[in-house]
């Protein structure tokens, strides 16, 4: 009935109207979204009354005025009552399998509360192609409606500003023949995924009784859901998936999903392990170990892994976006980045998580805050919420405020699926649109499974102590495949023998792969595959120690200051710029003065034009915090940027101003290195103090998953660290923490006093043929220092020096004091020294922490005949920076070397509570007394000289 072809356009929308009672605005409320949904909002009643006119018209119906005036009324009512249902019927939607959460149908969900009472709901309404209809009854209205938000999948959408995504989840959710429906075989293809799902549990539960497995029972239709990723996603151009997932149902996945052999998984079961004793490591519990795999749907085939992780479970997902990130720029698969013309098509990122998880953990909010960022934007995440409505023995209403544990993801207007988790054609729908829309739009989006877990927390635990209710009904609730199976049976899809034919198909297969667990042997693991190919684990520890040339050329040297000291043509610098990029030429003129900035833009710089990559990212990086760096120009005019770096060939430069993040930047930038070895992934804190923020990254991954995972990483940190009297979080990056980290040469920690160390040490860190991490404890006031310079001669030659010696020693024979020391007290030490005129005294600086350089240090002992005393002096208190892990290494290196009383004195500030001060006069007092201690002054007159100076 009604007019086809007719179509409203956006010209006919004219000014709200203000006047006459049927049209008040009161009338026809906006409930949410963009007027652009809606044909009647803010159209003229005059307008609208005309073309319902002349739709009546052309379909027969009356075309009185009192019928004309009716049928706008309507009209505009039915499109409220419609639009109501887009943004709020998911609260009457049928989600919860244990039907323990009672949803009752809100009012304005009812045609009543819109004003359709009675006859009036049998009464066509004019709705313009709205659900694929032009007139239609209220009440068939409703009941599309329903059938389209309110039953096994609940829609939320509407928060959403982009009118088009709208429009396009509308078209799939919206319309009288929008059932949910698979083809026969689709939907038995379910069902076999569902049992394999069932049937994987039950078997590990009757073999492993009372081992810890976070089973996915309740969950199971996860499992043809994250098919339908895979399937659809390489159908729509997906080459690679990164996971990151939960403890839930992580067993599951690994065998079901991404096809681990079941042997496999038995043989770690019954005491084996993945990680043979001759690789090396911890290893660690079943449910945190990842696997890598190809699966092929219909001829397309797409890789697979699932990073490990530890039980701090949401920390695997920035590690897994900034993974994703890093292999789309591989796969040249980035293009523009953010807008029209970005790429994220080839490699997709899938994060599962639990419910209470996704709503109580931070880290959920500081990722998606980098979806869309430039420099960290992989596209589009899918997030699958295992919604098991309980968070270990919390009941939601105690651990959020929020209806769904996914209201978080309203914050970047992800589109949000709320499904029911007993029907999982309905969860493979959801998944099946969540990919299409993720490779449309590029943008996360969510799909929050309300299910159950059918036992505790794990296996042998108790849930009955704190839920008797919900327990008592899950004791009584069917299977996932029982439900499915009766429904299949009923449309006649599947006969009665199909199910337990199956369920006992799979089980024997089962039977099979346990046997042959028994005389399964794990191959040796090979950590460096694909863009590790070339890599390899040191041969033995010193290895980690030695030094590699990190020298360059000097025609490539004189390059690069070109590049860092030119100026564009059409770019106007700012003055200070300017004149510190006239400071910079002149080093290069006279070979002299360079200091800490220009030394890390020469080894960045040598790097990219050696075809490596170096990506640099943190808060307010483009400059430096401290105004130091400058690898971003910005133009003064018209605030465009320009990058020196970049400009350079074959490899790649990339400098970014994170987020306002440090846990959720800093795991992404690891997952980022562990995917690209070849490109020098750096993580500076704004204050080294920061870092703190992020120490879930740096304990759970950066200094423990080589020997977890077997898992190489070679992330540099730069920290910003020394005392100048700034207070306690601007002063100290904890570096005691780092030390206390290190073993097993797990990770490199180093601070530095010479802008030329400091080029080597970077250089270093790429052109070895093994990566592990580098802390690096990097300076405030020694950016400036006139004393912390380096000669053209230093970059040109040389190595990294794990210790340095003094620049004016006094003679060895003559020595009978030797001050050890780390960073930037060095130079008040020197300083203080050589105004005191102290000719038996050496201070030697330990650049390398860890791995310590014990043996460079005795062999430089030795050559001290009549030393009588070795003092270890540092900024930081007693119980901080790096006495307590140094004062053993340095006895036993001064025991080799033949020291007369090698047990080195403490000489620094008492322990502390908090850092440092931030009360300057304190501050100076401190200092002065540490440096006088070490050097035997008096304080009262070293406090005098730099009081003086």
């Amino acid at each position: 009935m009604g007019d086809e072809s007719f179509e409203f356009t956006p010209d006919m929308a004219l000014e709200e109207p203000q006047a006459g009672p049927s049209w008040q605005r009161g009338n026809w409320p906006l409930v949410g979204g963009d007027a652009e949904d809606d044909w009647t909002q803010g159209l003229d009643p005059t307008v609208l009354k005309a073309e319902v006119a002349k739709a009546a018209a052309k379909g027969g119906a009356a075309v009185d005025q009192a019928s004309i005036d009716q049928a706008a009324d309507d009209a505009f009512r039915v499109m409220t009552l419609i639009r109501t249902y887009r943004v709020r019927g998911h609260l009457a939607a049928d989600l919860d399998p244990l039907g323990l959460n009672q949803r009752k149908l809100p009012a304005d969900l009812t045609p009543e509360y819109h004003g359709f009472t009675g006859a009036a709901q049998d009464r066509k309404v004019y709705v313009g192609g709205t659900l694929g209809l032009q007139w239609a009854t209220v009440r068939e209205i409703v009941q599309i409606l329903r059938a389209n938000y309110c039953g096994k999948v609940g829609l939320e959408y509407m928060h959403i500003s982009d009118v088009e995504e709208r429009r396009f989840l509308q078209e799939r959710m919206e319309g009288a023949n929008k059932e949910i429906e698979f083809t026969p075989e689709g939907k038995k293809a379910i069902l076999a995924a569902v049992v394999r799902g069932e049937q994987y549990e039950k078997f590990l539960g009757k073999k492993y009784v009372g081992t810890k497995r976070f089973g996915l029972d309740g969950g199971e239709s996860m499992i043809p859901a994250l098919e339908a990723v895979i399937k659809y996603g390489g159908q729509l151009g997906v080459k690679e998936i990164v996971y990151g997932m939960a403890h839930r149902g992580r067993l599951n996945v690994l065998a079901n999903v991404l096809a681990k052999p079941y042997k496999v998984i038995f043989h770690e079961f019954s005491g084996g392990t993945a990680n043979p004793e001759d690789v090396g490591g911890s290893g660690d519990v079943k449910y945190h170990l990842g696997t890598s795999a190809d699966r092929e749907f219909d001829g397309v085939k797409v890789h697979m892994s699932l990073m490990p992780n530890p039980s701090h479970l949401e920390t695997v997902d920035p590690v897994v976006l900034g993974k994703v990130r890093a292999y789309q720029v591989i796969a040249d698969d980035i293009g523009d980045d953010v807008g029209p013309n970005a790429k994220h098509n080839q490699v997709l990122p899938v994060l599962i998580h639990g419910d209470a998880a996704f709503a109580g953990q931070g880290i959920i909010w500081e990722c998606f805050g980098l979806s869309g960022v430039k420099g960290y934007n992989t596209g589009g995440c899918l997030h699958f919420i295992i919604n098991n409505q309980i968070g270990f023995t919390t009941s939601p209403q105690f651990a959020r405020n929020s209806p769904y544990p996914s209201d978080v993801a309203k914050g970047v207007q992800a589109p949000i699926l709320h499904v029911n988790g007993d029907d999982p054609a309905a969860v493979t729908f959801a998944c099946k649109l969540a990919i299409d829309y993720r490779q449309t739009f590029k943008r996360d989006i969510v799909i929050d499974m309300w299910c159950y877990r059918r036992f505790g927390h794990n296996e042998g635990d108790e849930p009955g102590f704190t839920q008797p209710l919900m327990y008592a009904k899950i004791r009584q609730h069917p299977p996932v495949s029982k439900i499915y199976s009766d429904k299949l049976k009923a449309e006649g899809v599947i006969d009665d023998a199909f199910l337990g034919q199956t369920e006992d198909a799979f089980t024997a297969h089962l039977e099979e792969q346990f046997e042959a667990a028994k005389t399964y042997k794990a191959n040796r693991a090979d950590w460096f595959a694909g863009q590790w190919s070339g890599f390899h684990k040191p041969a033995d520890p010193e290895t980690a120690r030695r030094n590699v040339d990190t020298k360059v050329e000097p025609k490539l040297f004189e390059s690069l200051g070109r590049v860092l000291t030119t100026i564009p043509e059409g770019l106007t610098v700012h003055k200070t710029l300017a004149r510190v990029l006239a400071a910079k030429e002149e080093m290069f003129k006279s070979g002299e003065g360079f200091d800490w900035a220009t030394a890390e833009a020469l080894a960045f710089g040598s790097l990219v034009s050696e075809g490596y990559g170096v990506r640099l990212s943190g808060q307010d990086c483009g400059r430096g915090t401290f105004s130091q760096r400058h690898a971003v120009w910005t133009d003064q005019t018209d605030e465009h940027k320009y990058t020196p770096l970049t400009t350079l060939p074959h490899g790649r430069f990339e400098v970014l101003d994170s987020t306002l993040s440090e846990y959720g930047v800093l795991g992404f930038e690891y997952g980022y290195a562990s995917a690209d070895p070849k490109t020098m992934v750096l993580w500076e804190g704004q204050f080294g103090d920061f870092a703190n923020g992020a120490q879930i990254i740096i304990d759970q991954y950066i200094a423990s998953a080589e020997s977890k995972w077997l898992r190489a990483n070679g992330l540099v940190l730069l920290l910003p660290h020394g005392y100048e009297g700034q207070g306690p979080e601007h002063s100290s990056a904890r570096l005691e923490r780092y030390l206390q980290l290190c073993a097993q040469d797990n990770i490199q920690v180093c601070n530095i006093t010479s802008p030329a160390n400091y080029f080597h040490v970077l250089r270093r860190q790429m052109r070895r043929s093994f990566r592990k991490p580098l802390v690096i404890m990097t300076p405030k006031s020694l950016l400036r220092h006139p004393l912390a310079k380096s000669a053209a001669s230093e970059f040109l030659d040389g190595e990294f020096k794990r210790i340095l010696s003094d620049p004016n020693p006094s003679a060895d024979a003559e020595t009978k004091k030797v001050i050890l020391c780390s960073g930037k007290v060095f130079y008040d030490l020197l300083e203080a020294r050589n105004a005191a005129e102290i000719t038996d005294t050496q201070i030697i600086r330990i650049e390398q922490l860890y791995p310590f350089p014990g043996e460079p240090l005795a062999q430089r002992l030795s050559k001290m005949p009549n030393l009588e005393e070795v003092v270890w002096c540092q900024e930081e208190p007693k119980n901080n920076g790096s006495w307590f892990f140094v004062e053993s290494l340095v006895e036993e290196a001064a025991i080799e070397a033949g020291v007369s009383a090698p047990r080195p004195r403490y000489a620094g500030r008492s322990a502390s509570a908090s850092p440092a001060t931030g009360l300057a006069k304190r501050h100076t007092a401190e200092q002065a007394a540490l440096v006088a201690d070490a050097l035997h002054l008096s304080v009262r007159s070293e406090l005098r000289r730099k009081q003086k100076a």
